[in-house]
């Protein structure tokens, strides 16, 4: 046991775990420890095994060797991710099963005060119970998860429902609500932020950054990492190493070491002066929370050695326009469109200008399809007209992919239609880009996962050259890395950009200009991402969080 101050550190303790899948192992002597106090962001590319960690961890899944410590009398609690598990249940008792034992002693209780014949077994029995009650604050049960419901959003009328009468989204506050309950001693969260509408994320946030026990999250949401995490737990080489700071700090770490071992001539003593600069930065936009200081002193602790490169590879993303855009770039003007019956824009209209990169934002996902599949030829109007200006090339990544891939040429074949060189080494450079080297290129459009198209459509769009991009959800099944690099890519390109995507640190850190569609009208702010969510609350409400990446055959 960790002393500290004469006082126990608690914490969960992985021991020499290993886990084998068939011949691979996913796990390798894995020695890691996770202390109190503290906010871990677990962080790996798809197929590495952040889930299934999590999972060993809280003993769903055995491993093939070492084992799993908890500091004694330490309440672990976990976020389900069954959203039937509980429809027979009411709300409020389906959060106050996050602490089994404090329900168990209610449920007893309840069923001795109602026995008819009470005996003085009884009573002795239901006077222990009601000192464990009282230990646990379990007066103030009830009170304490109407108080988390009502902080993500689940409104008091809701509290006393069957958990079956609830919306899907309302059923994932419910059980993140039942996870939080009792304040737990270790706290394992697996995409927490996925379905949330984003007053909720913000009200966790301010949870997770108050909440002073060890607290263990995977999330693909960079935006939500960087808020919480006051350390970095990568997964890499089937092992797990432990960096100080959130996950900006980690990629810019890693890539500065990347960097420096690339310069193997540069002195030790240069590099070391060019890591404390770095560390100097990213220490003075600590977060203003209580968890600054502690992140801060961490930083400053850190040596040339401690930081490890990623055996991650990269997409190198870079939309290199064939010409300049022109000051005429796009009118719409009075566009409607009517969708099964439903008008799903009604007289839309807007100009974009030559330095716009403009975020589609909000739930009405349909809507923002049917404009973009316009603009792009696919759709006509039923009212209504558009008109790019003359300098214009205009690429388009729509949503659905499906019918482009359901051919069976080679990912070489199915981009040299688009290369305006009809040369093979050509057209593979711009895959080896996106990480189609050597016999990679060979696979047929047919067979590829939904992360390998997204980079194929990724690649052709680097091929053509546009100067007007047109990107429909282009973050859906990217791993961290790729979203990543699309998002520095789209930073850096000098063109005109109209997107859309759930990961809010893309949309923060691209757009110029938010516009969403709300019963088929439009709103049009020139202003950033979160500017646009402080200044609205209803939009807050209107933003949802949905998560949709790779899956893996390997548990993940």
């Amino acid at each position: 046991m960790i002393i500290k101050k004469g006082l126990f550190v608690y914490m969960i303790q992985a021991n020499n775990i290993t886990l084998r899948l068939g011949k691979r192992a996913l796990f390798e002597d894995v020695n890691i420890k996770f202390t109190e106090g503290n906010c871990y962001g677990l962080i790996g590319a798809n197929g590495a095994g952040k889930s299934t960690f999590l999972k060993i961890l809280n003993g769903q899944i055995e491993p093939t060797n070492g084992d799993i410590f908890i500091t004694p009398g330490q309440r672990l609690s976990f976020l389900q991710q069954d959203h039937f598990k509980y429809d027979e249940y009411q709300v409020l008792d389906t959060v106050i099963m996050g602490n089994k034992r404090l329900y168990e002693i209610m449920k007893e209780k309840e069923e001795i005060y109602a026995k008819e014949d009470f005996t003085e077994e009884d009573g002795i029995r239901a006077s222990e119970l009601e000192g464990e009650f009282a230990s646990m604050d379990g007066w103030e049960a009830e009170a304490n998860a109407a108080t988390l419901l009502n902080g993500l959003g689940i409104d008091t009328e809701l509290h006393y429902k069957k958990m079956s009468e609830l919306s899907g989204g309302e059923k994932v506050k419910v059980l993140l609500a039942q996870a939080l309950f009792g304040d737990p001693d270790i706290l394992l969260l697996d995409e927490p932020t996925n379905h949330l509408d984003l007053d909720a994320i913000r009200w966790l946030e301010e949870f997770l950054i108050n909440f002073e026990n060890t607290v263990i999250v995977v999330s693909h949401d960079r935006y939500f990492l960087n808020k919480v995490c006051t350390h970095i737990a990568d997964i890499d080489y089937s092992k797990i190493q432990l960096y100080a700071g959130n996950y900006d700090f980690w990629y810019e770490s890693s890539q500065l070491m990347v960097k420096q071992m690339k310069d193997a001539n540069k002195k030790k003593e240069e590099k070391i002066k060019e890591l404390q600069e770095f560390i100097q930065r990213f220490s003075a936009n600590a977060s203003k929370s209580k968890q600054a200081t502690s992140r801060k002193r961490a930083l400053e602790k850190i040596e040339l050695d401690d930081i490890r490169p990623s055996s991650r590879k990269y997409p190198y993303i870079d939309f290199r326009p064939s010409r300049e855009i022109g000051n005429e770039v796009l009118t719409v003007e009075g566009i409607s469109k009517t969708i099964d019956g439903v008008k799903v824009l009604d007289n839309i209209s807007f100009i974009v200008g030559h330095d716009d990169k403009i975020a589609f934002v909000g739930p009405d996902t349909i809507a923002t399809t049917t404009l973009f599949q316009i603009l792009a030829g696919e759709l006509e109007p039923d009212e209504g007209t558009y008109k790019w200006g003359i300098t214009t090339n205009v690429s388009y990544f729509p949503k659905d992919n499906t019918k482009l891939f359901a051919g069976e040429e080679t990912i070489t074949d199915f981009l040299m239609p688009f290369s305006p060189e009809k040369d093979v080494t050509y057209v593979r450079g711009f895959m080896g880009r996106m990480l189609f080297a050597g016999e990679e290129g060979s696979k047929k459009v047919n067979v590829l996962s939904g992360g390998e198209r997204v980079r194929v459509m990724l690649s052709k769009m680097m091929i053509a050259g546009a100067n007007v991009l047109i990107l429909d959800e282009p973050t859906n099944h990217l791993d961290m890395e790729s979203i990543t690099s699309l998002n520095n890519g789209l930073i850096k390109f000098p063109g005109v950009a109209l997107f859309t995507s759930q990961d809010h640190q893309f949309v923060q850190t691209t757009a110029n200009r938010i516009m969403e569609i709300v019963n088929g009208g439009l709103i049009d702010k020139i202003t950033t991402y979160d500017e646009y969510l402080d200044s609205d609350e209803m939009a807050r409400k209107r933003q949802v969080m949905k998560i949709n990446v790779e899956e893996d055959v390997i548990e993940e």
